[in-house]
């Protein structure tokens, strides 16, 4: 397969956002294992990333060579009127320049129309954040596939809210509602819904979403990072009820096969892998807690400092990553954390300030339990490694996900947050965070919730083997498009 592969091309065009840039690292790496020749096309401050975390990877599969090209093009700063250096989502010193960040998204049509018409790939999978991408390709022949980086489930899910409504029925914010013609009975609040859906508010980033939508359609198909044993009734649904031509080629994290791969993906960490191993190997089967809310959603003092007071009456041990952005603090002031906390939970509680090798750390034996923001990469990061979970959504498609680790899966306990905001959390006192910790670690309903967890895992690993449903599927796309080449 892997030579008749060789004519192939993929060009893979991530969204700038470490969030979206993972998992796109891993799909090409999933490709060029299988003999495709892989460009990923990225700006110049993002390069590195990308340069990193594919450097350990040598031989496919099949003990070829792999073939991975990064190619670069400038990103227009200036004229997007954003400061020097801001060329990733996650740098933006202010939420408010988004919307300029947006605009510089808009601006690199230009530069990929003419990478595609110099190189002439094969395939285009670009982010849902390019609309333009979807034109862009079909200009030189070639088709485009969409990205979401999210599950078949929020998928269907999110459709369905935006086309039926369901929260306009409802008295209050915190009245529930049934999301309808979804399969299961999925209940949400009017507050967990996005305020530009539910309010109807027209701005950038809701104009950005109705073009993705449109050039959806028009687009050859979608690539899903899930897979479908997970959600066999939604990935049904999406493909034959919503008619969405898909391929679920995931989990795509697991393409990472050893300690070396797993710490490169990302940023670089704050915490020395070995270091972080070392700890982790001190501690008992299941016995360690991890929290960590991405790399996008930032917290204010109060609420970090709840967290801390919940996990310390949790009595578990715990490892906490903590992003604080830079004008959140002054330089050296921790007040964040209550008095003499680390020193009360020295040994018993590793705070790690920044970046975490995520998927080294679930993957180890100690970890019991993940308590996340629900972001797609890290809850299937989390089903993959076989852990229960405590669920914090705070925006994006972050509550769909939620409903389904706990209301479809029965994996996950919710901590209780209940409002969708942008990039803030909102306020969980510290006795919720204790109480669902601990309903995640410990007793009866913590170990039946682990056990399902486990099953997901072996599921997830099968998937991703030669004649597993995520491994047939790539091929079948792969297949798809040598004959349309």
């Amino acid at each position: 397969m892997a030579s008749q592969n060789r004519e192939l091309h993929v060009f893979l065009f991530p969204f700038m956002a470490h969030g979206h840039m993972i998992p796109v690292s891993d799909m090409a790496k999933l490709f060029a294992a299988q003999g495709v020749k892989t460009t990923i096309i990225t700006n110049t401050l993002n390069a590195p990333t990308f340069s990193k975390a594919i450097r350990s990877r040598k031989t496919n599969s099949c003990g070829c060579g792999i073939e991975i090209e990064i190619k670069t093009i400038k990103f227009p700063s200036q004229e997007a009127g954003l400061p020097e250096g801001c060329e990733n989502l996650d740098s933006l010193p202010t939420p408010e320049l988004a919307g300029n960040f947006f605009k510089a998204m808009g601006l690199l049509q230009a530069p990929l129309e003419q990478l595609l018409l110099e190189d002439q790939p094969t395939c285009l999978v670009a982010d849902m954040f390019f609309p333009w991408a979807t034109d862009a390709a079909a200009k030189f022949g070639i088709p485009r596939l969409v990205f979401h980086g999210t599950s078949f489930f929020a998928l269907a899910a999110s459709d369905c809210v935006w086309r039926y409504e369901p929260f306009k029925n409802t008295s209050s914010d915190s009245e529930p509602f049934v999301i309808p013609n979804l399969p299961g009975l999925i209940r949400m609040t009017r507050a967990q819904v996005p305020d530009f859906i539910k309010d109807n508010i027209e701005n950038d980033l809701s104009r950005l979403l109705k073009q993705s939508k449109e050039a959806e359609v028009r687009s050859y198909g979608i690539v899903v990072n899930s897979f479908y044993e997970l959600e066999p009734v939604y990935a049904d649904y999406y493909r034959k009820v919503l008619g969405k031509k898909a391929w679920h080629i995931g989990p795509l994290s697991l393409c990472n096969r050893d300690n070396e791969e797993k710490a490169y993906r990302g940023k670089e960490a704050s915490i020395d892998e070995h270091e972080c191993l070392k700890w982790l190997d001190s501690k008992k089967p299941n016995s360690v807690v991890y929290v960590c809310f991405g790399s996008v959603v930032k917290f204010n003092n109060s609420q970090l400092k709840d967290i801390a007071l919940g996990l310390e009456a949790s009595g578990l041990e715990f490892i906490w990553v903590v992003r604080k952005g830079k004008d959140d603090d002054d330089v050296g002031k921790e007040d964040w954390l209550p008095e003499g906390f680390e020193e009360r939970m020295e040994g018993k509680g590793l705070i790690i300030r920044g970046w975490a090798p995520q998927v080294l750390i679930l993957d180890h034996g100690a970890v019991g339990g993940f308590v996340t923001h629900c972001g797609w990469n890290s809850t299937l990061e989390g089903i993959a490694a076989g852990l229960p979970m405590v669920t914090w959504p705070v925006a994006a498609e972050q509550f769909y996900n939620e409903k389904l680790v706990t209301q479809v899966l029965k994996i996950g306990v919710a901590v209780g947050a209940q409002k969708w905001v942008r990039v803030v959390g909102d306020s969980v006192k510290k006795e919720a965070i204790e109480k669902a910790v601990t309903q995640m670690m410990v007793g009866e309903e913590a170990e039946e919730m682990r056990n399902r967890a486990r099953v997901l895992a072996e599921q997830a690993r099968r998937a991703n083997e030669k004649g597993g449903s995520s491994h047939s599927d790539l091929n079948a796309l792969i297949e798809e498009l040598s004959s349309q080449s």
